[in-house]
């Protein structure tokens, strides 16, 4: 297609936690409106995540449309201080927008509109919003992002442990799990972990600390354990393990909480 700069519209739609019934009608609207879908390739371990959104695709998809699979640029995942951290992000998004505005620029054509299905929700940890932002600022295409909001990992959490986020009058803080030390571990509400790596909750002190926690949620392997930490923290790191080798992935999130549930036995 021309390179010239034209206008196109990007959609960012929340496609949920992993249970396809957990697409809104509202992003079913917008996946309806869409001529190009954009979907990142993570490589073949993690095939089940991009053959979910080739599924939703398939099914409420309207009118002829395109798929273009971009592959994901390769990140430094290793463990690393704060500094180097924000840095090692940063150069990843820098890469991965290159390949995004590269790949908007040759498959989309003036008025046309272009979707990423983004997993859980836009908003909540991940990159697609910010990167999306930066093409738009840098002006190098005349594009327009809109975004529709989906059910996050942490709603399908306390959904299926049926519990509610929030204590009553209490705060929640929402980290991820390599800040879990400055949050810190008083009485200013619970903590929902997101991005646990390194098994942080196994340094959680106190018998009264629950956890409720969840891999793979909305999906055919979903797993959950609820109960005080040092109680169910073993449990948890097996159970991890085994599904990180059986899958070759995991995605995972808890809650702390630090006052016992009142139905606690």
């Amino acid at each position: 297609m021309s390179t010239e700069q034209r206008a196109i519209l990007v959609i960012g739609i929340g496609i949920g936690a992993g249970d396809p019934d957990q697409l809104t009608l509202q992003a079913v609207k917008a996946i309806r409106r869409a001529d190009v879908f954009f979907i990142v390739g993570k490589g073949p371990h993690k095939a089940s995540l991009t053959d979910l959104r080739h599924h939703m695709i398939e099914d409420h998809a309207q009118g002829p449309y395109r798929v273009v699979e971009v592959e994901d640029p390769s990140r430094d995942r290793r463990p690393m201080g704060r500094s180097d951290y924000t840095a090692a992000v940063q150069d990843w998004r820098e890469r991965r927008g290159e390949v995004f505005e590269k790949a908007m620029r040759e498959e989309m054509a003036a008025g046309e509109t272009g979707a990423f299905l983004v997993w859980g929700d836009p908003s909540l940890y991940d990159s697609t919003l910010g990167i999306l932002g930066d093409i738009e600022d840098r002006g190098a295409l005349s594009v327009s992002v809109e975004v529709i909001p989906g059910i996050t990992s942490v709603a399908s959490l306390t959904a299926r442990h049926r519990i509610p986020l929030n204590q009553v009058g209490r705060p929640v803080h929402i980290t991820p799990a390599r800040r879990l030390a400055d949050v810190g571990q008083n009485d200013d509400g619970d903590i929902v972990v997101m991005l646990d790596a390194h098994e942080s909750f196994t340094r959680i002190a106190g018998d009264d600390v629950w956890i409720y926690w969840g891999a793979y949620l909305g999906t055919p392997d979903e797993l959950l354990v609820a109960g005080p930490v040092h109680e169910v923290s073993d449990r948890i790191r097996r159970l991890r393990a085994e599904a990180r080798e059986r899958h070759g992935w995991i995605m995972d999130t808890y809650l702390l909480r630090f006052t016992p549930p009142t139905d606690a036995p």
